[in-house]
């Protein structure tokens, strides 16, 4: 049975940190596509950033460039640091995972397991 479990979310100021992390259990993920979705209340879920199976690239939405770090291991976890929180990221982030790695990547549609959310508020 295929899982992702992310932990990590919380209550932080504006300009403060978290790190979320997710764990991937029932395969080996290693050459797996994964990535961080985020969904605010009201809002379509909308892409955060990829990391291809090797772990060699990155890709980020331009409102977390240079705020969020995305990274994976070897044990199938995967986690994404994010610094310098804003008020505008609160929101229930999942991770996600696509076996194909495709190109498509910051489309939710491609991804064939997700886990069930964790929730970042980011008070002003």
């Amino acid at each position: 049975q295929v899982q992702l479990v992310e932990s990590g979310g919380g209550l932080v100021q504006a300009g403060g940190s978290l790190r979320l992390s997710c764990a991937a259990s029932g395969r080996t993920f290693s050459s797996y596509a994964m990535a961080w979705f985020r969904q605010a209340p009201g809002k379509e879920r909308e892409f955060v950033a990829t990391i291809t199976g090797s772990g060699e690239s990155t890709y980020y939405a331009d409102s977390v460039k240079g705020r969020f770090a995305i990274s994976r291991d070897i044990q199938n976890m995967l986690y994404l640091q994010m610094d310098s929180l804003k008020p505008e990221d609160t929101a229930v982030y999942y991770c996600a995972a696509d076996r194909t790695g495709s190109r498509d990547y910051m489309q939710s549609r491609v991804y064939d397991y997700w886990g069930q959310g964790t929730q970042v508020t980011v008070s002003a």
